[in-house]
């Protein structure tokens, strides 16, 4: 038996990365999902988007692990289309019980030279998605009377203010305090909500040449490896650059399941130690 049969769990940014790792984590513990992804570019990122192609893996995925999918390309900051999504999922599923806020972007620059579209794209995905996300959940965790799960991708920079994104700083010191005031509101009703801190985690988000730059700004074309061995002396307590996405799925799938039941309203780090790096 699993520790999520019988349950319903929806994962936004699921078509790849975290959120692909998170939502096959969840299946493979017995529960159907309702995965969403934009499926698309935006324009203010380095990286390429998600495909259409990739959220259809994310499916099959989900269903070779014998469990139902519900997918649906929508845009976090889109609220209509958020509630679309779970209204069709619900009704296709039957319930909701474990919502997964994962939907996120990058980018990069000193303070004084971020533009308005890339802190606006930053806030509007990062901080304003997840809430939109939860307001799209939640009536139906309340009326369903039986409690639930709220898990919310925060970051170590939800803690810590790294130089260079400020932006993307903000919007996850938001998501920590979007988590503790959520678990006060909707404990009464058995719901929780809790928040994941990950250290760099190796997705398409981070593993590009703007990020390489961005840490090894001595080198003309810096690579991977250089990458890579920036974040192993920079970064973590523990001797490594980076986690891997089912490090982080570990945590959703424990905070999503009755495991930790009585836990609420806090931010876990999986961060290899970044978060007390002296």
């Amino acid at each position: 038996m699993g520790s999520l049969d019988g349950k319903v769990a929806l994962v936004t940014g699921a078509a790849r990365g975290q959120g692909r790792s998170h939502a096959i984590r969840l299946a493979e513990e017995g529960a159907d999902l309702i995965i969403v992804d934009i499926c698309g570019q935006v324009p203010t990122v380095e990286y390429h988007g998600a495909t259409p192609a990739d959220l259809a893996e994310t499916a099959q995925h989900i269903e070779k692990a014998g469990r139902k999918v519900v997918a649906h390309e929508a845009d976090v900051r889109d609220l209509a289309a958020l509630q679309a999504a779970v209204a069709d999922g619900v009704s296709r599923l039957g319930r909701l019980d474990v919502v997964v806020a994962n939907a996120g972007v990058f980018s990069s620059a000193p303070v004084h030279e971020l533009t308005e579209e890339q802190w606006d794209t930053m806030i509007d995905v990062n901080l304003s998605g997840v809430w939109k996300t939860v307001k799209a959940t939640v009536p139906t965790l309340i009326e369903q009377g039986e409690g639930g799960s709220i898990v919310l991708i925060s970051s170590t920079g939800g803690t810590q203010g790294f130089p260079n994104f400020a932006h993307y700083v903000a919007a996850k010191h938001g998501v920590i305090g979007l988590t503790r005031s959520i678990a006060n509101e909707l404990g009464a009703q058995g719901i929780r909500c809790n928040a994941i801190q990950p250290t760099s985690v190796l997705t398409d988000m981070i593993d590009h040449e703007a990020m390489y730059r961005l840490f090894r700004p001595d080198l003309e074309s810096p690579t991977h490896e250089d990458f890579k061995e920036a974040c192993q002396a920079g970064m973590n307590v523990l001797p490594i650059p980076w986690v891997q996405p089912r490090d982080i799925s570990a945590a959703v799938e424990w905070l999503a399941s009755d495991e930790s039941r009585y836990v609420t309203g806090i931010a876990l780090p999986i961060d290899a130690g970044a978060i007390v790096k002296m």
